[in-house]
């Protein structure tokens, strides 16, 4: 995933946003993170992406990742959204 793609599709916030949010105000729990234009608050369907993301800052990573593509996440998120389940390799 680019820094400009959106992780949040709700509320439209970037990768970008997220991990400058945790690098800049380094919030020990990554609830914290809905501070950021309310990020993880909507559907949820990021809620483990963005985890994924404060775990990476947390541990140092240089350049927190999020191996799929916008493409994929977006076609993930819509089959969240209508069966409300999440498969097993979405995070």
């Amino acid at each position: 995933m680019h820094d400009d793609d959106q992780v949040c599709l709700c509320f439209h916030v970037s990768k970008r946003k997220i991990v400058n949010f945790c690098k800049r105000e380094k919030p020990p729990v990554p609830s914290l993170i809905s501070e950021c234009l309310s990020a993880g608050t909507g559907c949820q369907w990021c809620v483990p992406f963005i985890k994924k993301l404060h775990q990476q800052c947390l541990d140092g990573i240089e350049n927190p990742d999020l191996p799929v593509s916008p493409e994929e996440y977006a076609k993930k998120r819509g089959a969240y959204r209508k069966s409300g389940e999440r498969e097993p390799d979405d995070v």
